[in-house]
């Protein structure tokens, strides 16, 4: 799998293709204009957003801009929680933004990152790098809520460091084109990652959540679950690669795609890899899709639940392992919300 790419909606050549190896199952270029007009900043959102009953700092773009007209930010963070909101209203044109997140040494910090989109057919490219310093931990918790026609790409980077520990959890609901991509440098060293994510699709809507995972020392350790739902003609796509350096012996790397095709139309694009150049490790990695069980299911309506109300509740429950893996309790509880609600739509 090809290195992340950086997309410049000024420069339509950046635009990744089918061509790009990385790419090849959601043509950037192909879903979006040839041309993307930078536009306006809107007004500064009311704080709050999916998550604005956690208490927590917040920093909101709007349209692609703080209130100070910047689009990139650097933070440095002794711990809490942040609420860090791209918030967007458009009908066309784009917007691209970043920020760089530093956890310093022993501290801890809850992410709470919202992708909140009304309007059309605009395009965004959020730019991230997250760097935890020795014994720092990081939970990042990404919620993305876009409209059907609009085209999106979030592409970060993570740098652990000795003792550290990142967790991720991804609940994505799909556009015209919509990509979350991770790529995490891993040291060893005693360094945890956890990297979960779902997606939940239906309409034409398209879903990419791509990680790359690369153990470059010894002593690591690696536990990724993807879980999802997809019906109408949406399409999903699962790309997860993980590279074992050589010398990163006592790596421990464990790697599942799990998903549920409700409708013949829909489609599942799932490629789950190991590169593994190193003898003494523990790595694995699994993948299915199939339909909802039809033996479980005749047995919840046997005791006379209808049947719209079997498939919503053994759905939530296959999707139910991605939010119980959460730490936070008060996010998990607007995480739960926000899934039983997509999947109410779905099913």
């Amino acid at each position: 799998m090809n290195a992340p790419v950086r997309i410049d909606l000024r420069d339509a050549s950046t635009f990744p293709t089918r061509r790009d190896e990385a790419w090849r199952y959601s043509d950037f270029r192909r879903a979006a204009p040839n041309t993307v007009a930078l536009i306006a900043a809107l007004a500064p959102p009311a704080p709050g957003g999916p998550f604005g009953d956690v208490e927590g700092e917040e920093l909101a773009f709007a349209n692609g801009r703080l209130p100070d007209g910047s689009s990139h930010v650097d933070i440095t963070s002794a711990g809490g929680v942040l609420r860090l909101r791209f918030v967007t209203d458009a009908g066309e044109g784009g917007w691209q933004a970043g920020a760089a997140v530093t956890v310093k040494a022993g501290a801890s910090l809850l992410l709470l990152e919202t992708y909140e989109g009304t309007g059309g057919g605009y395009v965004a490219s959020a730019s991230l790098s997250f760097h935890l310093e020795p014994g720092a931990t990081l939970e990042r918790i990404v919620l993305i809520d876009e409209p059907a026609e609009a085209v999106s790409a979030s592409i970060a980077k993570v740098t652990l460091s000795a003792g550290s520990s990142f967790s991720q959890t991804v609940i994505a609901t799909g556009a015209k084109l919509q990509r979350h991509e991770t790529e995490v440098v891993h040291p060893g060293q005693g360094a945890s990652l956890r990297l979960d994510s779902a997606y939940l699709l239906g309409g034409a809507r398209h879903a990419d959540l791509t990680t790359v995972v690369t153990h470059a020392g010894a002593g690591g350790e690696t536990r990724q679950i993807t879980k999802g739902v997809a019906t109408d003609t949406a399409r999903a796509v699962f790309q997860g690669k993980i590279v074992v350096a050589t010398g990163a012996d006592q790596t421990d790397a464990r790697m599942r795609h799990d998903a549920l095709l409700l409708s013949d139309r829909a489609e599942i694009d799932a490629k789950p890899e190991l590169q593994i150049n190193a003898d003494d490790v523990q790595c694995a990695h699994g993948n299915t899709v199939g339909a909802l069980d039809d033996a479980a299911l005749f047995y919840i309506r046997s005791r006379g639940v209808p049947e719209a109300e079997a498939k919503a509740l053994l759905t939530q429950a296959f999707i139910g392992e991605v939010m119980a893996r959460i730490e936070h309790e008060g996010a998990r509880e607007i995480v739960e919300a926000f899934v039983a609600a997509r999947l109410g739509s779905l099913v």
